[in-house]
C-alpha cells in the first residue's frame, strides 16, 4: 500500500496560497496560467533532446510524448511557481537541519523532504572556452528553474576528489503533475476488482522458486487512467511525495532537460542536455539510485528497492527464482522491465528444449557401441584393410581407414536418427516460443498500462539531429505546418555511401572467410606430417586426427576474426546511420538494428554455413580434383560425414561468444568501477556522498539495451538454425542465459548508474526478426539433415542397396567408398612415396571403379540418394511449416482474461469520468447559464447510458 501523506508536505504553509491552489485543483478549478515560453526560432534552430514540446494552434501541449520542436512550452502555473518558492523558505525557516549532521548518502535535498529527481555534474576547468561553458551553465539551469524546477548545487569543496560541482534537481509537486498529463501518465483510479486466476495446481511444486509476494507484488493492481491536472479528486492520491514513483519522477525531469534551451552560439538557438554533454559543458547527467546495493538506506522515507533488487535478484545464488519483474518495471521502467520479461521467458522455454536435446544426445551416446558404420570402419578387417587416398596432393600419404575410428564414433553421438526427430522438434519449439511470448507480451502490456501507450505516434516524432541538420522546408500533409526535409537527392547519396559501405564489410567478412578455408587447405599437410613423425602425439592419434587438428584450430581463428571485425564494424555501423539522417527514432532504431543484425548474421554464421553447405560437396575426385585459386585442393569430409566439424565449430564460435561477451559485460565494468574509486572505497558515507558514488559508476547508454537483444538474437540462431548438428546447443544457451540473467541484473544494480526509465510495449523490430529466423531455421536444418549428415545415403542404402537381410547396413561403408586406380594419379597428384606399393586407393563418393565402361562418373546410387535428399527437403519443410502455421493459427496472441481485464478497465474508466462530468455539470446547473447547461446536462446523460449499453 501507499505510504500515508507526510505531515511536512500536507501542512498549509504560512504566508502561501499553495494549500488554497491545491484545493482548487482538487475541486477541478482552473487557475490562471502563463507561459514561460523559450523560443527556438524554426529556421536556425540546432537541437539534440529526442523530442521537443511544440505549441502550434493551441497554448496547451498535446498528451503525447513525441512533439514537434518549433518550440519549447514549459507549463506551470504562475501561483504555483511563487507558492512553490514561498513554500522553499518556510522549510528553511522550519526545519533548521544542520548539513553537517545530514548523511551524505541521503537522496534529498539538504531540507531532509524534497528528493532529488537527476543530478548534473561538471569541473570548472580554467581553459579557453571556462567562460562560454560557464555562461551556457548559467543560462540552462536559469530556465530550469523557471521551467519550475528546484536545484541545489554541492561545491567541488564537498566532493571526494575536490573537483567536481553536482547540481542536484528536485520536481515539484506542480511540475510533476504538468508533465504528467503531458506524458500522458498513466495513475490509479481504483483497485482492480477483477478476480486473481484460479490457482496453479503446480505451485506447491514450483514454491521454492517463488520470491516472497511483497517482492513480486510490492503494490496492490489497480486500474489506471491518463493523469489530468483538472480532475486531481479521481486519482488515489494519499501522498503527494510518493504518488509518481521515482522512474516516473527521472522520466519526467529527463523530458525538461532534453528540452530546455541553454542560448544562442552562431545564429542558431541551441538546447537539451545532451548537447552540453557533448561540447563538456556537463560531465554527466543521471537519475540516483535510490541507496547502496549491498545495505538498506538510513532514512526510513527511502524505499530501498535497489537493495531488495541486489538481494533477490542480482546475486547468482537466487539464479533458480524467478524474477521479480513489477519491481524492475517500477524501478527501471518498462523498457528495461520488458528486455527482462523476454530473456527470462526465453530462458523458460529453453528448459523444454534442452531436456529433449539431452535425450536425443544420450540417445547416441547409449547406441554408439550398437553403429553398424563405425563398427566397420573400426574393424582391423575391415578398415584397417581400406587404403585411403592421400588427403592432400604430394605431401600427403596414403593412410587407413581405422585411424579414424574414434571420430567415425563421436559422429554417432549427433549424426543418428535422433538428429531429424529433433530438427522437427525444435522447427516446433521455435513456433510455440513466439506465439506464447506474444500471449506474455499481451499480458504484460496490460499489467503495466502499455494498452494505449502510443509509442508508434511518439517514435513517428522528427528526431531533432534530423530537423538541426535539413534546412529544408515543406508542409506536412497531416498536420498543415511546415516540417525540414531532406531532398531526395541527399538521400540518394547518403544511401549510396551507406549501402556501399555496409557492402564493404560484408565483402571483407567473405574474404576473412575465404582466409580461414586457405589456412585450412594450406595447414592441413602441415598437420598431417607433424603427427605422423612426433611421436609424443602418436597415442592420441586415433583421437586427434589431422582433420581434426585443422578444424579446431581454424574455428579458433576464425573467432579471433569475428570479434575483432565486430570491434570495428559496432562503430561503422552507427556512424553510416547516423549519415543517413533518419527522419524519426523508429526509422533509425530500425536502420541500426538491421545494418547490425546482418553484419552479424555474416559475422557468426557464414563459417558455418561453409562447413554445413560447402565443405567435401565440390571437391571432385583423384586426379580431376577441384582447386581453389587453381592452387589450393578443396577440402574433403571425413569418412564419418562433415556433421563433427560443423558440430566442432558451432560449439567454439558459440560458447567462445559467450564466454568473452560475459567478460565485457561483468568483468571490465567491474575494474573500471574499481579503478575509478579505488581512492574512495574506504570512505565513510558522510564524506563519499550518494551521487559521488553513483557519479563513479559506469553510463548505461542508449544502445545498451540494443546490445544486450543482439547477443540473445545471435545465440538464438545458433540454436535454431544449426540446431540439427549439435542437440546439445539449446543446454549450453540454457546455462549462459541463467548466468546471463545474474549478470545483466547485478551490472545494472551495482556497476552501472540508474539508467532514465523509459516506456516500451514489445521488442520492437527484434521480433520480426526472430520470426524471420525462425523460418530460415526449417530450411537450414532440413539442408544439413539431407546434405550434411549421412542420414539420407544410408536410409538409401538399407532400403535399396542392403545385401544382407540379417544386419541391413553391414557392407555400407565398403558401399560409400569408391575405388581409384594409383597409376591414373596424374603427376600433380600423386604422393611423393609409396612405401607399401598399393595399387588402389578409395575415396568418398559414389562414382564407378577404374575398370567401368564408365570410368570414375557417377554411378545410379548417387542420383538415387540425390533425389533421395531433395524429396526430404520438400517433404520436411511442408510438413514443418504446416505444423508451425497451425499451431500459430491455434494460439491467440492475447488470453481472453486479459481481454476481459481490458474492457472492464475502460468501461470503468468511462463510467468514473462521465459520472464527473455529470457532478460538475450538476453544479453549473446552479450556477450558471440554466439553459446551456441543462442541454449539456441531458446529453452527457444520454452518453451514461449509451456506454452502460455497450
Amino acid at each position: 500500500m501507499r505510504r500515508p501523506e507526510s505531515p511536512l508536505r500536507s501542512a498549509p504553509l504560512p504566508g502561501s496560497s499553495s494549500g488554497k491552489a491545491a484545493t482548487m485543483n482538487r475541486l477541478g478549478k482552473k487557475a490562471n496560467e502563463t507561459l514561460i515560453e523559450m523560443a527556438l526560432s524554426a529556421d536556425g534552430e540546432e537541437c539534440n533532446g529526442p523530442e521537443t514540446i511544440s505549441t502550434a494552434g493551441s497554448e496547451i501541449p498535446s498528451s503525447s510524448e513525441g512533439l514537434n520542436s518549433t518550440e519549447t512550452t514549459l507549463l506551470i502555473p504562475e501561483h504555483q511557481v511563487q507558492s512553490g518558492r514561498k513554500y522553499n523558505l518556510f522549510l528553511k525557516r522550519r526545519l533548521r537541519i544542520d548539513k553537517r549532521h545530514q548523511s551524505k548518502d541521503s537522496i534529498f535535498f539538504r531540507d531532509g523532504v524534497r528528493r532529488i529527481d537527476f543530478v548534473l555534474s561538471y569541473v570548472d576547468d580554467l581553459n579557453k572556452e571556462w567562460e562560454k561553458k560557464l555562461e551556457r551553465r548559467k543560462e540552462f539551469e536559469s530556465n530550469l528553474q523557471k521551467a519550475g524546477l528546484e536545484l541545489e548545487t554541492e561545491d567541488k569543496k564537498e566532493s571526494e576528489d575536490g573537483k567536481i560541482f553536482f547540481v542536484k534537481i528536485h520536481a515539484p509537486w506542480e511540475v510533476l503533475i504538468t508533465y504528467a498529463e503531458v506524458l500522458n501518465i498513466k495513475v490509479p483510479i481504483r483497485e482492480n476488482d477483477i478476480p486473481p486466476m484460479v490457482e496453479n495446481p503446480l505451485d506447491c511444486v514450483l514454491f521454492p522458486l517463488r520470491l516472497p509476494e511483497k517482492v513480486m507484488h510490492p503494490e496492490p493492481d489497480y486500474f489506471t487512467a491518463p493523469f489530468s491536472k483538472d480532475k486531481q479528486e479521481l486519482y488515489l492520491i494519499n501522498d503527494e511525495s510518493t504518488f509518481f514513483s521515482p522512474s516516473m519522477r527521472n522520466r519526467i525531469v529527463n523530458y525538461i532537460l532534453t528540452r530546455c534551451p541553454y542560448g544562442t552560439e552562431e545564429g542558431k538557438k541551441k538546447f537539451g542536455i545532451k548537447r552540453l554533454l557533448n561540447n563538456g559543458t556537463y560531465t554527466a547527467a543521471y537519475p540516483l539510485h535510490d541507496c547502496q546495493y549491498w545495505k538498506k538506506a538510513s532514512d526510513p522515507n527511502c524505499d530501498s528497492e535497489r537493495y531488495t533488487l541486489y538481494m533477490e535478484w542480482a546475486r547468482f545464488l537466487r539464479f533458480y527464482k524467478e524474477q521479480p519483474l513489477v519491481l524492475i518495471r517500477k524501478y527501471y521502467g518498462e523498457k528495461i522491465g520488458i528486455y527482462f520479461a523476454w530473456l527470462g521467458f526465453y530462458t523458460e522455454m529453453l528448459f523444454l528444449a534442452a531436456v529433449v536435446g539431452l535425450i536425443c544426445f544420450l540417445y547416441g551416446l547409449f547406441t554408439m557401441d550398437e553403429n553398424m558404420s563405425s563398427k566397420e570402419i573400426c574393424d582391423p578387417t575391415i578398415g584397417g584393410e581400406i587404403i585411403m587416398c592421400p588427403l592432400c596432393d604430394r605431401d600427403c600419404e596414403y593412410w587407413r581407414l581405422n585411424t579414424t575410428c574414434e571420430s567415425s564414433q563421436y559422429s554417432h553421438l549427433f549424426d543418428n536418427v535422433a538428429t531429424l526427430f529433433f530438427a522437427i522438434f525444435m522447427g516446433i519449439w521455435v513456433t510455440l516460443f513466439l506465439e506464447f511470448w506474444k500471449r506474455r507480451q499481451a499480458r504484460l502490456k496490460y499489467e503495466w498500462d502499455l494498452v494505449d501507450f502510443e509509442e508508434e505516434q511518439q517514435q513517428l516524432q522528427l528526431r531533432p539531429e534530423y530537423e538541426a541538420k535539413c534546412t529544408q522546408k515543406k508542409k506536412n500533409p497531416v498536420t498543415q505546418e511546415m516540417e525540414p526535409y531532406l531532398p531526395l537527392t541527399s538521400q540518394a547519396v547518403r544511401f549510396c555511401i551507406s549501402g556501399a559501405t555496409v557492402l564493404f564489410w560484408v565483402s571483407l567478412i567473405i574474404a576473412s572467410m575465404i582466409a580461414v578455408i586457405v589456412y585450412r587447405l594450406a595447414v592441413y599437410a602441415a598437420f598431417a606430417s607433424l603427427m605422423e613423425n612426433t611421436q609424443t602425439l602418436q597415442p592420441i592419434s586415433g583421437l586427434l586426427t589431422p582433420q581434426l587438428a585443422t578444424s579446431v584450430t581454424a574455428s579458433c581463428l576464425n573467432f579471433v576474426i569475428i570479434m575483432i571485425l565486430n570491434f570495428f564494424y559496432e562503430r561503422i555501423a552507427i556512424w553510416i546511420t547516423d549519415m543517413e539522417i533518419p527522419r524519426t527514432h523508429m526509422e533509425y532504431e530500425n536502420r541500426l538494428t538491421m545494418k547490425m543484425f546482418l553484419f552479424q548474421f555474416v559475422n557468426y554464421y557464414s563459417s558455418c554455413f561453409y562447413v554445413a553447405f560447402f565443405k567435401g560437396k565440390f571437391v571432385g575426385y583423384p586426379g580431376a580434383y577441384t582447386y581453389m585459386f587453381n592452387r589450393w585442393r578443396n577440402e574433403e569430409c571425413d569418412p564419418a560425414g562433415c556433421l563433427i566439424e560443423l558440430t566442432t565449430q558451432l560449439t567454439i564460435v558459440m560458447a567462445g561468444k559467450q564466454i568473452w561477451g560475459n567478460i565485457q559485460e561483468a568483468i571490465v565494468p567491474w575494474i573500471c568501477n574499481w579503478w575509478g574509486r579505488r581512492k574512495a572505497r574506504n570512505n565513510p558515507e558522510n564524506l563519499y556522498s550518494r551521487w559521488e558514488q553513483d557519479h563513479d559508476l559506469q553510463t548505461f547508454g542508449a544502445l545498451g539495451l540494443f546490445y544486450e537483444y543482439l547477443e540473445m538474437v545471435i545465440q538464438f540462431g545458433f540454436i535454431t538454425l544449426f540446431v540439427a548438428s549439435f542437440p546439445l546447443a539449446p543446454l549450453l544457451a540454457l546455462m549462459n542465459n541463467i548466468l546471463e540473467i545474474r549478470v545483466d541484473s547485478w551490472k545494472l544494480t551495482t556497476q552501472y548508474r540508474r539508467p532514465v526509465a523509459a516506456k516500451a510495449h514489445s521488442i520492437g523490430v527484434w521480433q520480426e526478426i526472430l520470426n524471420g529466423m525462425a523460418i530460415l531455421s526449417v530450411v537450414t536444418n532440413a539442408f544439413i539433415v539431407a546434405f550434411t549428415s549421412d542420414m539420407i545415403p544410408r536410409l538409401v542404402y538399407y532400403y535399396a542397396y542392403s545385401e544382407n537381410e540379417d544386419s541391413p547396413m553391414s557392407g555400407y561403408i565398403n558401399n560409400s567408398l569408391s575405388v581409384f586406380l594409383i597409376s591414373d594419379f596424374p603427376e600433380r597428384n600423386e604422393p611423393k612415396e609409396n612405401p607399401e606399393n598399393f595399387v588402389i586407393c578409395r575415396y568418398r563418393d559414389y562414382r564407378y571403379p577404374p575398370d567401368h565402361e564408365r570410368k570414375y562418373l557417377h554411378t545410379m546410387q548417387f542420383w538415387h540418394i540425390l533425389a533421395a535428399k531433395l524429396a526430404f527437403i520438400i517433404i520436411m519443410e511442408h510438413v514443418v511449416f504446416i505444423v508451425k502455421f497451425f499451431v500459430a493459427w491455434m494460439i491467440p496472441d492475447v488470453p481472453a482474461d486479459v481481454k476481459a481485464k481490458i474492457k472492464r478497465e475502460k468501461y470503468l474508466t468511462q463510467k468514473i469520468l462521465h459520472e464527473y462530468e455529470l457532478e460538475k455539470l450538476k453544479e453549473r446547473l446552479c450556477q450558471g447559464d440554466k439553459r446551456a447547461t441543462e442541454k449539456e446536462f441531458i446529453a452527457t446523460e444520454g452518453r451514461m447510458e449509451l456506454s452502460r449499453a455497450m
